[in-house]
């Protein structure tokens, strides 16, 4: 999946808040790992995701080689959206 690295940080500060948590206590992983997935570099903690960057517009591209921390958080927004409205 290729998204820009602008689309990435948006659907980061889209989420509610403890979005970070939830995600990473679902997944069974660190949270740094969700924060490093979200464009964090930090490899205390947490692993470095797998993602490449390739300079271009809006940042650059991310091409993300496993969604499930995205799809992952696709869905909390999901399920924000459908409570809310």
């Amino acid at each position: 999946m290729n998204i820009t690295y602008n689309e990435l940080r948006k659907l980061k500060h889209s989420l509610p808040t403890g979005s970070v948590s939830k995600i990473a206590a679902k997944l069974g992983i660190e949270e740094q790992t969700v924060r490093n997935f979200f464009g964090a570099q930090k490899n205390v903690d947490g692993q470095l995701v797998g993602w490449h960057l390739e300079p271009g517009p809006d940042g650059g591209i991310f091409n993300v080689e496993d969604t499930t921390i995205f799809d992952a958080a696709k869905l909390i927004l999901e399920e924000t959206s459908t409570t809310t409205v």
